[in-house]
């Protein structure tokens, strides 16, 4: 029996890189998964086919989960299409958006990058509540959230710092209704987001100097995801769990 047999799962931003990984994964370990996107329909629907060409199932959402309403018309839907439950949420959606100095910040950029990042997960995890009885929520986190980041990223590492509060603060209010919620921080991984955001030299340099000598790849991120979302990981909850390759230890 798969992993995830008969689970239904939602996945936030998970048209590509992390997200579609993950995406693969739990849907290849048997969920039902609906696969979260905003802007990138391309993107979504070539991560869809990969779950079909597989034998998963899945289906897609556009949805800005920033926005109250349209978090709550993604996961009704999940809901109504797979028996009025979910039982995993993957609060993966956010992003650095560039690299501002303080100086450079304004409110508007404030309010944008900090609603991505943790609003987000706010919205999402308050909202499901209503179609979970037990289950797992896992809220991708950064290893931003434990070093502050690196130069113009602070109100990101902000969000993603509140992420993982947020993950503690759950973990005990919702864990009496069965209900474990856990965060993982990644180091850097080969995605769209360090191709875009981060200097070839910055990306060089962790290479000569991280204890495994690369960068981690998104299916080793995934696998983290689906292992905390399954009933493998029962007693485990209100963790961060660093995926860095050593790079840094909490």
């Amino acid at each position: 029996m798969k992993l995830l047999e008969g689970k239904v799962a939602v996945v936030t931003g998970g048209s590509r890189d992390i997200g579609r990984a993950i995406s693969l994964k739990l849907a290849s370990e048997g969920a039902k998964v609906c696969i979260n996107y905003n802007h990138n329909e391309g993107k979504a629907l070539e991560t869809l086919q990969m779950v079909k060409d597989a034998g998963g199932e899945a289906f897609l959402f556009k949805a800005d989960v920033t926005k109250a309403e349209e978090v709550s018309a993604m996961l009704a839907e999940t809901a109504a299409r797979y028996g009025g439950k979910i039982d995993i949420l993957v609060n993966n959606a956010g992003g650095i958006m560039g690299r501002k100095t303080i100086e450079e910040q304004d409110e508007d950029w404030y309010r944008t990058v900090l609603d991505l990042n943790f609003k987000s997960c706010w919205l999402c995890t308050r909202d499901v509540l209503k179609y979970m009885d037990k289950g797992s929520i896992v809220n991708i986190s950064s290893q931003a959230a434990r070093d502050g980041g690196g130069a113009g990223s602070s109100i990101y590492a902000c969000g993603k710092a509140a992420m993982l509060c947020h993950t503690r603060a759950m973990a005990k209010e919702l864990g009496p209704r069965g209900i474990r919620v856990n965060a993982v921080c990644p180091g850097m991984i080969n995605t769209y987001f360090h191709d875009t955001f981060t200097a070839p030299a910055g990306r060089e340099a962790l290479h000569r100097s991280a204890p495994l000598r690369r960068e981690g790849e998104a299916p080793e991120v995934a696998d983290l995801v689906c292992y905390l979302a399954s009933d493998e990981s029962s007693y485990i909850t209100g963790n961060g769990v660093d995926i860095n390759g050593g790079c840094l230890f909490s």
